[in-house]
Protein backbone atom coordinates (compact mmCIF):
# COMPACT_ATOMS: atom_id res chain seq x y z
CA UNK A 1 0.00 0.00 0.00
CA UNK A 2 1.27 3.48 -0.87
CA UNK A 3 2.55 5.61 2.00
CA UNK A 4 -0.06 8.36 2.47
CA UNK A 5 2.65 10.74 3.67
CA UNK A 6 4.24 10.66 0.22
CA UNK A 7 1.24 9.85 -2.01
CA UNK A 8 -0.39 13.01 -3.40
CA UNK A 9 -4.01 11.92 -2.93
CA UNK A 10 -6.33 13.84 -0.63
CA UNK A 11 -9.03 11.14 -0.69
CA UNK A 12 -10.94 13.19 -3.27
CA UNK A 13 -8.28 14.42 -5.73
CA UNK A 14 -4.99 12.81 -6.71
CA UNK A 15 -2.09 14.26 -8.67
CA UNK A 16 -2.35 13.49 -12.36
CA UNK A 17 0.86 11.44 -12.36
CA UNK A 18 -1.00 8.78 -10.34
CA UNK A 19 -3.52 8.10 -13.11
CA UNK A 20 -3.57 4.39 -13.82
CA UNK A 21 -1.93 3.66 -10.45
CA UNK A 22 -4.73 4.41 -7.98
CA UNK A 23 -8.52 4.62 -8.04
CA UNK A 24 -9.38 8.27 -7.35
CA UNK A 25 -12.59 10.26 -8.02
CA UNK A 26 -10.60 13.04 -9.70
CA UNK A 27 -7.09 13.94 -10.82
CA UNK A 28 -5.32 17.29 -11.09
CA UNK A 29 -1.99 18.62 -12.32
CA UNK A 30 -2.05 20.90 -9.29
CA UNK A 31 -0.78 24.47 -8.97
CA UNK A 32 2.68 25.40 -7.74
CA UNK A 33 2.70 27.96 -4.93
CA UNK A 34 5.03 28.95 -2.09
CA UNK A 35 4.44 29.33 1.61
CA UNK A 36 4.27 33.03 2.47
CA UNK A 37 3.60 32.60 6.20
CA UNK A 38 6.68 32.29 8.46
CA UNK A 39 5.72 28.63 8.87
CA UNK A 40 2.60 26.46 8.77
CA UNK A 41 1.47 23.16 10.27
CA UNK A 42 1.05 20.36 7.74
CA UNK A 43 -1.97 18.34 8.89
CA UNK A 44 -3.09 14.77 8.24
CA UNK A 45 -6.63 16.00 7.57
CA UNK A 46 -8.35 19.42 7.54
CA UNK A 47 -8.33 20.56 11.18
CA UNK A 48 -6.48 17.33 11.99
CA UNK A 49 -3.22 16.39 13.69
CA UNK A 50 0.09 18.03 12.77
CA UNK A 51 2.52 15.76 10.94
CA UNK A 52 5.25 18.27 10.05
CA UNK A 53 5.73 22.02 9.62
CA UNK A 54 6.44 23.85 6.37
CA UNK A 55 8.80 26.85 6.29
CA UNK A 56 8.53 30.23 4.56
CA UNK A 57 9.32 30.00 0.86
CA UNK A 58 8.82 26.24 0.54
CA UNK A 59 7.52 25.29 -2.91
CA UNK A 60 4.25 23.37 -2.78
CA UNK A 61 1.96 21.71 -5.30
CA UNK A 62 -1.66 22.50 -4.38
CA UNK A 63 -3.75 19.49 -5.39
CA UNK A 64 -7.08 19.94 -3.58
CA UNK A 65 -8.97 22.57 -1.58
CA UNK A 66 -11.64 22.29 1.09
CA UNK A 67 -13.11 25.40 2.69
CA UNK A 68 -10.12 27.42 3.90
CA UNK A 69 -7.67 24.51 3.68
CA UNK A 70 -5.42 23.31 0.85
CA UNK A 71 -4.01 19.83 0.26
CA UNK A 72 -0.39 20.07 -0.89
CA UNK A 73 2.72 18.09 -1.63
CA UNK A 74 6.02 19.72 -0.62
CA UNK A 75 8.58 19.79 -3.40
CA UNK A 76 11.47 19.58 -0.94
CA UNK A 77 10.73 16.16 0.56
CA UNK A 78 7.50 14.93 -1.08
CA UNK A 79 5.50 15.15 2.16
CA UNK A 80 1.74 15.59 1.71
CA UNK A 81 -0.92 17.13 3.91
CA UNK A 82 -3.33 19.96 4.58
CA UNK A 83 -2.52 23.53 5.55
CA UNK A 84 -4.31 26.87 5.71
CA UNK A 85 -4.88 28.42 2.27
CA UNK A 86 -4.14 31.86 3.74
CA UNK A 87 -0.54 30.73 4.30
CA UNK A 88 0.05 30.33 0.54
CA UNK A 89 1.36 32.85 -1.96
CA UNK A 90 2.57 33.04 -5.58
CA UNK A 91 5.35 30.83 -6.87
CA UNK A 92 8.03 33.55 -6.90
CA UNK A 93 11.65 32.50 -7.33
CA UNK A 94 13.83 32.51 -4.21
CA UNK A 95 17.48 33.50 -3.93
CA UNK A 96 18.50 33.12 -0.27
CA UNK A 97 17.88 31.00 2.79
CA UNK A 98 17.99 31.92 6.44
CA UNK A 99 21.28 30.46 7.67
CA UNK A 100 20.98 31.73 11.25
CA UNK A 101 18.99 29.80 13.84
CA UNK A 102 16.30 32.48 13.48
CA UNK A 103 15.98 36.08 12.37
CA UNK A 104 13.51 38.98 12.45
CA UNK A 105 11.68 40.64 9.59
CA UNK A 106 11.88 44.42 9.89
CA UNK A 107 9.74 47.17 8.42
CA UNK A 108 12.80 49.22 7.43
CA UNK A 109 16.58 48.68 7.10
CA UNK A 110 17.03 49.77 10.70
CA UNK A 111 17.43 47.48 13.73
CA UNK A 112 15.24 49.89 15.73
CA UNK A 113 12.36 49.70 13.23
CA UNK A 114 9.28 47.62 14.12
CA UNK A 115 9.78 43.88 13.72
CA UNK A 116 7.09 42.15 11.68
CA UNK A 117 7.73 38.50 12.45
CA UNK A 118 10.36 35.81 12.79
CA UNK A 119 11.81 33.46 10.19
CA UNK A 120 13.58 30.27 11.17
CA UNK A 121 16.57 28.36 9.82
CA UNK A 122 16.16 27.30 6.14
CA UNK A 123 13.30 29.69 5.40
CA UNK A 124 13.57 30.86 1.79
CA UNK A 125 13.26 34.43 0.48
CA UNK A 126 13.85 36.41 -2.67
CA UNK A 127 16.19 39.34 -2.08
CA UNK A 128 15.73 42.30 -4.41
CA UNK A 129 17.80 45.08 -2.82
CA UNK A 130 20.35 45.83 -0.12
CA UNK A 131 20.83 48.86 2.11
CA UNK A 132 23.69 48.89 4.53
CA UNK A 133 23.64 45.56 6.41
CA UNK A 134 20.01 44.81 5.52
CA UNK A 135 18.50 42.91 2.58
CA UNK A 136 15.00 43.56 1.21
CA UNK A 137 12.52 40.86 0.21
CA UNK A 138 9.94 41.00 -2.58
CA UNK A 139 7.30 41.83 0.06
CA UNK A 140 9.23 44.93 1.07
CA UNK A 141 10.43 43.50 4.40
CA UNK A 142 14.02 43.71 5.59
CA UNK A 143 16.33 41.06 7.02
CA UNK A 144 19.85 41.31 8.51
CA UNK A 145 22.16 40.37 5.67
CA UNK A 146 24.44 38.38 7.97
CA UNK A 147 21.56 35.99 8.72
CA UNK A 148 21.23 35.01 5.06
CA UNK A 149 23.14 32.79 2.66
CA UNK A 150 22.74 32.56 -1.10
CA UNK A 151 21.23 29.28 -2.27
CA UNK A 152 24.49 28.69 -4.12
CA UNK A 153 26.37 28.74 -0.78
CA UNK A 154 25.22 25.75 1.31
CA UNK A 155 26.61 24.90 4.72
CA UNK A 156 29.25 22.16 4.81
CA UNK A 157 28.87 20.40 8.17
CA UNK A 158 25.38 19.22 9.06
CA UNK A 159 26.35 18.50 12.67
CA UNK A 160 27.44 22.13 13.12
CA UNK A 161 24.06 23.22 11.76
CA UNK A 162 22.32 20.86 14.19
CA UNK A 163 24.46 22.20 17.03
CA UNK A 164 23.19 25.70 16.29
CA UNK A 165 19.76 24.43 17.42
CA UNK A 166 21.01 23.21 20.80
CA UNK A 167 18.44 23.91 23.52
CA UNK A 168 15.49 24.19 21.14
CA UNK A 169 12.34 22.86 22.87
CA UNK A 170 11.08 19.48 21.69
CA UNK A 171 7.88 19.66 19.63
CA UNK A 172 6.32 16.65 17.92
CA UNK A 173 6.17 17.47 14.20
CA UNK A 174 7.98 20.77 14.71
CA UNK A 175 10.50 22.00 12.14
CA UNK A 176 11.45 25.43 13.50
CA UNK A 177 13.85 27.06 15.94
CA UNK A 178 10.88 27.45 18.29
CA UNK A 179 10.30 23.70 18.48
CA UNK A 180 11.39 20.60 16.59
CA UNK A 181 11.58 16.83 16.80
CA UNK A 182 14.31 14.29 16.09
CA UNK A 183 13.73 13.91 12.37
CA UNK A 184 13.48 17.68 11.88
CA UNK A 185 16.93 18.13 13.45
CA UNK A 186 18.32 15.77 10.80
CA UNK A 187 16.35 17.25 7.91
CA UNK A 188 17.09 20.89 8.76
CA UNK A 189 20.81 20.15 9.00
CA UNK A 190 20.98 18.24 5.72
CA UNK A 191 18.80 20.71 3.82
CA UNK A 192 21.07 23.54 5.02
CA UNK A 193 23.93 21.62 3.38
CA UNK A 194 21.99 21.26 0.14
CA UNK A 195 21.40 17.55 0.67
CA UNK A 196 18.00 15.87 0.21
CA UNK A 197 16.38 14.35 3.26
CA UNK A 198 12.96 12.82 4.00
CA UNK A 199 10.78 14.23 6.76
CA UNK A 200 10.35 11.31 9.20
CA UNK A 201 12.92 9.11 10.92
CA UNK A 202 11.69 5.84 9.36
CA UNK A 203 11.95 7.39 5.90
CA UNK A 204 15.40 8.72 6.74
CA UNK A 205 16.55 5.32 7.94
CA UNK A 206 15.34 3.74 4.71
CA UNK A 207 16.57 6.44 2.37
CA UNK A 208 19.77 8.10 3.60
CA UNK A 209 22.15 5.23 3.05
CA UNK A 210 22.95 1.60 3.80
CA UNK A 211 23.39 0.50 7.39
CA UNK A 212 26.96 -0.05 8.56
CA UNK A 213 28.01 -3.42 10.03
CA UNK A 214 27.29 -3.93 13.70
CA UNK A 215 29.99 -2.65 16.07
CA UNK A 216 31.31 -0.09 13.56
CA UNK A 217 32.91 2.69 15.59
CA UNK A 218 30.76 5.83 15.34
CA UNK A 219 32.19 9.09 14.08
CA UNK A 220 31.00 12.67 13.83
CA UNK A 221 28.26 13.04 11.24
CA UNK A 222 26.94 9.48 11.54
CA UNK A 223 23.25 8.87 12.21
CA UNK A 224 21.97 6.37 14.77
CA UNK A 225 18.40 5.10 14.55
CA UNK A 226 16.09 3.52 17.06
CA UNK A 227 12.46 2.60 16.41
CA UNK A 228 10.83 6.02 15.95
CA UNK A 229 13.97 8.01 16.78
CA UNK A 230 17.18 9.34 15.20
CA UNK A 231 20.26 11.11 16.54
CA UNK A 232 23.40 12.75 15.16
CA UNK A 233 26.76 11.50 16.38
CA UNK A 234 28.62 14.65 17.42
CA UNK A 235 31.74 12.77 18.54
CA UNK A 236 32.46 9.05 19.06
CA UNK A 237 31.03 9.09 22.58
CA UNK A 238 28.24 11.66 22.26
CA UNK A 239 25.00 12.09 20.36
CA UNK A 240 22.97 15.23 19.65
CA UNK A 241 19.24 14.74 19.33
CA UNK A 242 15.87 16.40 19.76
CA UNK A 243 14.33 14.16 22.37
CA UNK A 244 11.35 13.80 24.68
CA UNK A 245 13.61 12.74 27.59
CA UNK A 246 14.95 16.27 28.11
CA UNK A 247 12.18 17.85 25.96
CA UNK A 248 14.91 19.67 24.07
CA UNK A 249 17.71 19.38 21.55
CA UNK A 250 20.55 18.18 23.72
CA UNK A 251 23.81 16.27 23.88
CA UNK A 252 23.77 12.88 25.60
CA UNK A 253 26.55 10.35 26.21
CA UNK A 254 26.12 7.64 23.59
CA UNK A 255 26.37 4.65 25.94
CA UNK A 256 23.92 6.24 28.38
CA UNK A 257 21.43 6.91 25.59
CA UNK A 258 21.66 3.35 24.28
CA UNK A 259 21.07 1.97 27.78
CA UNK A 260 18.20 4.38 28.48
CA UNK A 261 16.37 3.68 25.22
CA UNK A 262 17.04 -0.08 25.20
CA UNK A 263 13.82 -1.07 27.03
CA UNK A 264 11.86 0.53 24.18
CA UNK A 265 14.17 -0.26 21.27
CA UNK A 266 17.74 -1.29 20.46
CA UNK A 267 19.72 0.69 17.89
CA UNK A 268 18.20 -0.41 14.58
CA UNK A 269 20.66 1.22 12.14
CA UNK A 270 23.96 3.06 12.04
CA UNK A 271 24.32 5.11 8.86
CA UNK A 272 27.30 7.05 7.57
CA UNK A 273 26.32 9.69 5.05
CA UNK A 274 28.43 9.87 1.89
Amino acid sequence: MSDPRLTPFSGRVAHARLQGQIDAPAFSEGQMMRLRAPHADLLRAPQGKRDRQILRGARLCVIDQSSDMAYVQAEGDGYCGWLAQAALGPDHPVTHRVSARATHLYSAPDLKSPDLGTLTLNSLVQITAKTGRFAQTTEGHWLPEQHLSALTEPAHDPVSVAESLLGTPYLWGGNTASGLDCSALVQLALHACGQPCPGDSDLQEAGLGPALPANTAPQRGDLLFWRGHVAWVSDPGTILHANAHTMSTAYEPLDAAIARIAPESPVTSHIRLS
